[in-house]
């Protein structure tokens, strides 16, 4: 075989993606996920992608609003999957069941890639398939993995992509990892063309953070501490100081800086400068403020100091996070191990597998004037 038609042939052998879908999984967070695809699809005019929703029976799943979704298949349907992406929601203590870490377990003996949006990471942990990985799950449910999972490297990220594991929080963040993954597999133009169809203007990256509630975080044990951060949370413009906000709670200052230390693991001066770096990126990436109105917005004295404090946080000056020039990967397409196969022989068994709804919608969008609007990288 030349080189040729095998890099042809290969280009045309779409990634396979199921979605198991746990009992109570959140809607939002699977539609995120798929809708990607989808356009990916229609804006290349061809099929990158196709996708099967599963269950462990096959028979219909409950989502969170209650609506129910009735999967293309079961787990035991012998699919040629790349990609396996877990589907969690409210409850995922309860609805892991063993069969389901078993599975995932077979999935991962398979060599196949493994996600998961909203709470299906528990899936993956209670599997021990995230051990020594960076993950993202919603954060309801961080403080929770954390006590049950402590090999996990949990994180506030929106989603984590760590060698092939990919997990993400819940809502919509799922469509910024899939955007992410499309990016790397076939190039920015495409990514870029799907979030302009979904009037998506901004593409969180992997560094963006969860907003979690410190209310979450500390419970109703330090209710000094809320108040001192509330105050901080509206006083970015001008920064109240140390003396200031000690004054208000009535503590000393001394008893301000343990409480931030004790209970956040950094000063309060810090933490005050993070708040305002992180008003800071918003502003710079989500409105039209000069770098100078910002900064002054954020409680800055000097554009200069700004730029600093930024840099130093975000290891980025002001002016590259406003033009979005920070660097992504292009990590090239890894076939999966069926596929490997079918190149390398000349004659094979056929998977029997339901038709994916990816034909079908491509099918229907071949009238969409964006269809094969996308020329993908080479």
């Amino acid at each position: 075989m030349t080189a040729a038609p095998q890099a042809s042939r290969i280009a045309a052998i779409p990634q396979t993606i199921g979605f198991l879908l746990m009992d109570n999984f959140t809607l939002i967070s699977l539609a995120s996920a798929i809708e990607p695809l989808r356009m990916a699809n229609q804006l290349a005019g061809r099929e990158l992608y196709r996708w099967f929703t599963l269950s462990l029976e096959g028979a219909p799943v409950k989502a969170s609003d209650g609506l129910q979704v009735t999967p293309d298949a079961a787990t035991n349907v012998p699919l040629a999957l790349d990609t396996v992406i877990v589907c969690g929601g409210v409850g995922p203590q309860r609805s892991v069941q063993r069969e389901c870490v078993t599975w995932l377990q077979s999935q991962a003996r398979q060599s196949r890639r493994l996600g998961a949006v909203c709470t299906g990471t528990w899936a993956l942990a209670r599997a021990g398939l995230l051990d020594g990985f960076e993950a993202s799950v919603h954060w309801e449910c961080l403080a929770a993995m954390q006590e049950a999972f402590p090999k996990v490297a949990l994180t506030t990220r929106l989603f984590s992509i760590d060698r092939d594991r990919a997990t993400s929080s819940g809502g919509t963040a799922p469509l910024d990892m899939m955007l992410t993954l499309i990016s790397r597999d076939h190039g920015r133009e495409l990514a870029a063309g799907i979030s302009e169809m979904f009037v998506y203007d901004r593409v969180r990256n992997e560094q963006d953070q969860q907003r979690v509630p410190l209310k979450h975080v500390l419970g109703t044990t330090q209710p000094r501490l809320l108040e001192i951060v509330a105050l901080m949370e509206a006083n970015l413009e001008e920064p109240i100081s140390l003396d200031e906000l000690a004054d208000y709670v009535n503590v000393s200052r001394r008893q301000l800086e343990r409480l931030f230390q004790k209970n956040l693991h950094c000063s309060p001066s810090r933490y005050y400068l993070k708040l305002r770096l992180t008003r800071a990126r918003q502003l710079l990436k989500q409105t039209a403020m000069s770098i100078i109105e910002v900064a002054s917005a954020c409680g800055f004295v000097s554009t200069p100091h700004f730029s600093k404090c930024y840099r130093e946080y975000f290891g980025i000056p002001p002016r590259d996070e406003r033009l979005g020039s920070s660097p992504v990967d292009l990590v090239p397409v890894s076939l999966g191990k069926e596929a490997a196969a079918l190149l390398q022989s000349a004659s094979y068994e056929p998977v029997i597998e339901p038709v994916s709804a990816a034909l079908n919608a491509l099918s229907e969008a071949r009238g969409e004037p964006t269809y094969a609007s996308v020329r993908l990288r080479i």
